[in-house]
């Protein structure tokens, strides 16, 4: 059968590319790594990889047999995690999943408060482009708790964080005094776009769908931060979710009319564990999803509720 330490070995073997590297990083000899390899080659009966004249390749069965060698060793991982977490709060390792514009928006101050009650314990921060890669990922098992837009057909609990606030960048001294821009009006200008597969991208197409228009890219980022940037310089609109603009911006920023909102949820595949339950708690308790002054719309966020 199988060893831990064997999967580790292949694993090992694969990212590196190299058997020495492997076994440099492992602290093993090589002749001890390759032993290992042709056990566990024995052990599932097929030959796993390949030497090649510079690297080392993956036989077809090494190919099927890799994704299950991770999550063999992602679970050993979170086995001994959640056996260090009963102790208490004050040691473990809590793996946090998220959107980029969250880890760039209204996570940082959370994380900075929860460091301060609980600094013994580590935040694994694993980021993701789109909410559907976020929940496929925490389906998968890669995060104890998820913070990001709502999932669809999720099982697990989810709790409603509040709703985000998207607002218009455009670049400093254009002159209006209104606070709002009907978002029609900017239909004949460049836009600051997303990568494809940012779902922020989604958000834009479909609020200018919405205002009878497709915005027309100048430029695309794959960096939620780059974008209010690139507009403030003048390559383009930009529209982004005002929790992550620094107080001392100094674009022209407008809130669209109609308004374009997201609710914000952290979930988790089931019933979580003490040291997930601390975290979702003090996470509800000190997010602000709406930034203070400026930006805040005159309607009234939704308050925050749980979900079955």
């Amino acid at each position: 059968m199988a060893t831990l330490r064997q999967l580790e070995y292949l694993v090992t073997v694969v990212d590196t590319g190299s058997f020495t590297k492997a076994a440099e990083l492992l602290h093993v000899t090589q002749p001890a790594l390759s032993h290992q390899i042709r056990a566990l080659e024995r052990s599932v009966g097929g030959a796993l990889l390949e030497r090649l004249p510079r690297s080392v390749g993956l036989t077809p069965t090494g190919r099927a047999v890799l994704p299950h060698a991770r999550a063999a060793l992602l679970d050993a991982e979170r086995l001994r995690s959640a056996a260090r977490r009963v102790a208490g709060l004050d040691q473990g390792e809590l793996e946090l999943a998220t959107v980029y514009s969250v880890s760039l928006g209204p996570l940082p101050a959370v994380l900075r408060s929860w460091r301060q009650h609980h600094p013994g314990v580590r935040i694994r921060l694993r980021e993701y482009p789109h909410a559907d890669r976020l929940q496929a990922a925490m389906a998968a098992g890669q995060g104890d708790l998820a913070v990001g837009p709502a999932p669809t057909d999720w099982d697990g609990p989810v709790r409603d964080l509040g709703v985000e606030e998207f607002v218009v960048v455009l670049p400093p001294g254009e002159g209006t005094a209104a606070p709002t821009v009907p978002l029609g009006e900017l239909s004949e200008r460049d836009w600051v776009h997303y990568a494809p597969g940012n779902g922020l991208a989604e958000v834009l197409d479909q609020a200018c769908a919405a205002a009878g228009f497709r915005p027309r890219v100048a430029v695309r980022t794959e960096q939620t931060a780059a974008a209010p940037l690139l507009a403030a310089a003048g390559l383009g609109a930009a529209l982004v979710p005002a929790n992550v603009l620094p107080p001392d911006f100094d674009g022209l920023v407008l809130r669209p009319e109609p308004p374009v909102r997201r609710t914000l949820t952290a979930y988790t595949r089931t019933r979580p564990d003490r040291l997930t339950t601390a975290f979702a708690e003090l996470l509800a308790r000190e997010i602000r999803v709406l930034p203070a002054g400026r930006y805040l719309s005159e309607q009234p966020a939704e308050q925050p509720a749980d979900r079955p």
